[in-house]
């Protein structure tokens, strides 16, 4: 157990949070956003969501968001505390260079990055210049033995030993007076397609609680081409549009002269909202993921 304190001095409260992956409500808070007077809703926004390898190119990852000037940011493999990350809070840092409010959730305590003392974790975050409320986090019934602790592996960086499992970031945007749901998703690496099917299968199924004139956007690293499996038909019975259907485009790089990369980021949309210029910024590498980006215009 850990506790993390968010100090936003110049801006709106505090929060101190208990990092505690036996706890399924794991999340830290912080509000950087200079508050702004807002007369009505935007018709649209813009969203980039990536998984940004734990953080390890900062500067890159924060230059290319600030260029996007994104409405809001879905971040998968995000460091707090790590050795590998010179122990920064990740998404605080992204958050007060953007001047944003942040949401982080808790994934797995990261053994091999930190100490007793002084542990590190590794989760999702939210970030967005509007209000984020209502935060919780999703940890999915099925998940993999891969990252369990044992008893005969020493707690090194090649073990990757881990405490927690998979979840989704479910978190409210209040967009001018506008209600988008986002769902941030981190299915397992480690496994099959069935036990990813099965995860995704918990969030559509976590969605239905919506009312249908509710926006949700759901966005994340599957770690599956949901193109050619199965999971396809289950979005579609749960009434979300596939953002990237019409573009086969790799959404990680090629890790050798075979490699091709993989089709395993996307984004999906539900209700009064479409999308627009879906976009793979194939140009970026300060990740070992591509950065996806789109338009959700609200109908």
């Amino acid at each position: 157990m850990y506790i993390l304190r968010d100090r936003n001095q110049g801006f709106a409260g505090q929060s101190e949070i208990v990092m505690d992956v036996s706890s399924k409500q794991a999340i830290e808070t912080g509000s950087f956003a200079p508050w702004a007077l807002t007369l009505w809703p935007p018709g649209s926004i813009r969203v980039v969501d990536w998984n940004i390898d734990r953080g390890l190119q900062l500067s890159g990852i924060v230059e290319f968001l600030a260029s996007a000037q994104p409405d809001l940011i879905t971040l998968q493999e995000v460091d707090i505390n790590a050795r590998r990350t010179h122990r920064l809070n990740v998404a605080r840092e992204i958050a007060q260079k953007l001047q944003m409010n942040y949401v982080f959730g808790l994934e797995f305590q990261e053994l091999t990055q930190g100490s007793r003392s002084s542990p590190a974790y590794h989760g999702q975050a939210t970030l967005s210049p509007w209000s984020l409320s209502n935060p919780r986090v999703l940890r999915f019934k099925r998940q993999s033995s891969f990252w369990r602790p044992r008893w005969y592996l020493p707690e090194i960086e090649p073990f990757q030993e881990r405490i927690g499992g998979r979840i989704a970031l479910v978190s409210e945007v209040n967009i001018g007076g506008r209600r988008l749901i986002s769902y941030n998703l981190h299915l397992e690496s480690r496994g099959d397609n069935e036990l990813r099917r099965s995860q995704l299968l918990e969030c559509l199924d976590d969605a239905e609680q919506y009312k249908s004139t509710f926006p949700i956007i759901l966005a994340g690293d599957l770690n599956l081409n949901v193109a050619r499996t199965t999971a396809s038909s289950d979005i579609s019975r749960a009434q979300f549009r596939n953002v990237f259907a019409e573009q086969q485009v790799r959404t990680t790089p090629p890790k050798s002269l075979l490699d091709r990369g993989s089709v395993i980021d996307w984004v999906f949309t539900r209700g009064p909202v479409v999308a627009r210029q879906p976009r793979v910024h194939e140009s970026v590498s300060a990740s070992d993921h591509y950065p996806l980006s789109v338009t959700l215009t609200f109908t």
